[in-house]
């Protein structure tokens, strides 16, 4: 069996860290890694996380991508992937997936998991939400997409934010199927 392969989108939302630990959870699981990151992310990347937190996340990949190249493999539903994670996902990146509107390497590559029925997970980033946001978020789920806002599983009882970034990165990937669960569970004991 071939290694797995997750493009990972990274929006210009807040919430940069989750991108972080996505592509570290992604490496340590073993599988390939595509990476594209819009302008909006790199931004918030060096304002979140360090100047340093876009080229950490480049040698992490197996492969980056320029946000403007539509022609790259991964906006191809013949290029074999396991799926696509978008975190965090700004809600300009939701409604262009919502609405098919591939304006951009990072929203082709979203359409055309839906297109090709395999797994998409938006981590949605924004609070409060507006009806729009709704109703793309609903547009997205009706087409097979995986809306994860990223809400902290309390019930576990973080200690530090790494914790619950590392956590709710976990989940995610396990949303993708590509590995046996790597987020913790819910126990009541």
């Amino acid at each position: 069996m071939s290694k797995s392969r997750v493009i990972l989108g990274v929006s210009g939302a807040s919430g940069a860290d989750l991108a972080l630990s996505i592509a570290q959870q992604v490496a340590d699981l073993g599988a390939e890694l595509e990476l594209v990151v819009s302008p909006a992310a790199m931004r918030t990347l060096k304002i979140e996380c360090g100047a340093d937190a876009l080229d950490v996340m480049r040698d992490l990949a197996t492969t980056c991508y320029d946000v403007a190249d539509v022609g790259a493999r991964i906006a191809s539903g013949s290029a074999p992937v396991s799926g696509m994670i978008v975190a965090p996902c700004s809600m300009r990146s939701l409604a262009a997936i919502a609405n098919g509107l591939d304006d951009n390497l990072l929203t082709r590559a979203a359409s055309v998991q839906l297109k090709e029925r395999r797994r998409l997970v938006l981590l949605a980033r924004e609070t409060p939400l507006t009806l729009v946001h709704l109703r793309n978020m609903a547009t997205v789920t009706e087409m097979g997409g995986i809306i994860m806002p990223p809400v902290p599983a309390f019930y576990l009882r973080p200690k530090t934010v790494s914790d619950i970034v590392d956590q709710l990165a976990a989940r995610a990937i396990d949303l993708l199927r590509i590995a046996k669960p790597i987020a913790a569970a819910w126990s009541n004991n």
